[in-house]
């Protein structure tokens, strides 16, 4: 009889989360990204470590990335692999101080796959461990050693070599780089003076205009659902599998790109979601390419497939406010803007405060287009960005104004905010294309009356994109 087993790394969150370099910034990096490639290993090598131990065939792994796996298991093998599975949990719990353990449920290949999914989701929900998951001093304080971090940055050091690895519970965190490399991405911009992986000082010095870095973070709109829906085994594999290559070669491509080679790498990709981290000019163009890759292929591979689960993809923008800010600290700061732009809706884009769909950013680009040819083609100061800044209503809590005086004029009487305008954008050349760029913007900005002043988030998100290009304070 046949056996599903389904597996899933548990803690991985905070696990990444807990990455620090101390006052290295560098290393603060190579250590987000390392445990970040540690999570896509072990998603990778366990699995195959497993059948390999049964002396299964290769081919008997459905599916892995995102943090689990389903494997295919004679009956007789089970035993085997549960005494395989507690002896790498508890490895894993040691060498990470019970950060990340294992969880896994397993069931009969009998009946319907939804019956037979229902069955595996029900264990893994019930799912309290045994004592595999308690070893001793899991309630204690972790007291990593001195090189606990240094062993990621290792392996962040080591790409494309270390993309190799194989599951050995002889080799310090059970990983040696042997073997074929995994289907993940793992493109890493060059750095300076022949470094193999660029700082986040480098992806600053490349950024146009405001020298600064971000991290991107995206993630299939109720991916779960489409998986739940899924009337066979084989179509459950074939979703997990074109969503997890998907996001490892089309990630992994367009990084290869001449516009985002120098400017972007990878930190990981996974079963429906990937985080890049870059120069944070290059990361909003990058996910407008992301995102429309995605609408083509998804509309031709689930073309037959009722509802929109799985067919829409949401993303979030944080932008380091430093070249040395901590990268785990703006890592977090994406998740938590992604889950806000997940919870306004389906196929979102958080950045710059703001969360818009897929048509806004696209007006939000060419605004912001219209705003810098009022800068370079016009002869427009700079500084008329900074007027427009100062017309929001929570201007001084998000763009502080040079003068408080000012704002409170601005927001009592916005006629003279129009006026002042007038004369920032009136100049010597009053040509029809001047006119129109002119009436584009104010459109976007202003209203008839005090009680609509509100602008639109598009018009903030252009607005704040078109400061940071000019490097306007």
């Amino acid at each position: 009889m046949q056996i599903f087993l389904q597996g899933k790394l548990l803690g991985i969150e905070q696990f990444i989360r807990d990455a620090r370099g101390g006052r290295d910034a560098r290393g603060g990096l190579e250590a987000l990204s390392g445990r970040c490639l540690y999570i896509s290993l072990l998603c990778e090598a366990i699995p195959r470590a497993l059948l390999g131990r049964l002396g299964l065939a290769p081919e008997l792994l459905g599916s892995s990335g995102g943090g689990q796996f389903l494997v295919v298991l004679p009956a007789e093998n089970l035993p085997e692999a549960h005494q395989y599975l507690i002896d790498a949990t508890r490895r894993l719990s040691e060498f990470t101080g019970a950060r990340l353990r294992l969880a896994w449920a397993a069931t009969e290949n009998l009946g319907a796959w939804s019956d037979v999914r229902k069955r595996l989701d029900e264990q893994m929900a019930r799912w309290r461990g045994t004592d595999a998951l308690e070893p001793g001093g899991l309630f204690e304080p972790f007291q990593a050693d001195a090189d606990f971090d240094d062993f990621f940055r290792a392996l962040y050091q080591g790409l494309p070599a270390s993309a190799a690895a194989v599951w050995d519970t002889t080799a310090r965190g059970m990983l040696a780089a042997e073997g074929e490399a995994h289907w993940i991405a793992t493109h890493c911009a060059p750095g300076r003076d022949g470094r193999p992986q660029a700082s986040q000082f480098d992806l600053a010095r490349r950024a146009h205009g405001k020298r600064t870095w971000g991290i991107l973070r995206g993630d299939v709109d109720l991916f779960s659902a489409r998986l739940r829906k899924a009337a066979t085994v084989e179509e459950h594999i074939q979703l997990s599998v074109y969503f997890k290559q998907f996001f490892a070669g089309e990630v992994q491509v367009r990084c290869s790109q001449p516009e985002f080679q120098r400017k972007v790498s990878v930190l990981y990709t996974g079963g429906d979601e990937f985080a890049v981290i870059g120069s944070w000019d290059a990361l909003i163009p990058f996910a407008r390419e992301i995102e429309r890759v995605f609408q083509h292929s998804t509309e031709d591979f689930l073309r037959e497939f009722p509802g929109a689960e799985g067919k829409s993809l949401s993303m979030a923008l944080a932008l380091a406010s430093s070249a040395d800010a901590d990268a785990a600290s703006v890592y977090v700061e994406a998740g938590q803007q992604l889950e806000i732009a997940k919870s306004a809706g389906r196929d979102s884009f958080a950045l710059m405060g703001r969360v818009l769909d897929w048509k806004a950013l696209a007006e939000a680009a060419e605004l912001k287009g219209t705003m810098l040819k009022l800068v370079h083609d016009f002869g427009c100061s700079p500084q008329f960005l900074g007027e427009l800044g100062s017309f929001y209503r929570e201007t001084d809590r998000i763009l502080p104004a040079k003068s408080s005086r000012r704002a409170q004029e601005t927001q009592q009487r916005p006629w003279r905010l129009h006026r002042r305008l007038n004369r920032v954008l009136d100049g010597p050349e009053r040509n029809r294309e001047f006119q129109k760029a002119r009436s584009t913007v104010l459109a976007a900005f202003l209203t008839r009356g005090q009680a609509q002043l509100k602008l639109k988030p598009s018009g903030r998100v252009a607005l704040e994109w078109a400061r940071y290009m000019e490097e306007v304070e």
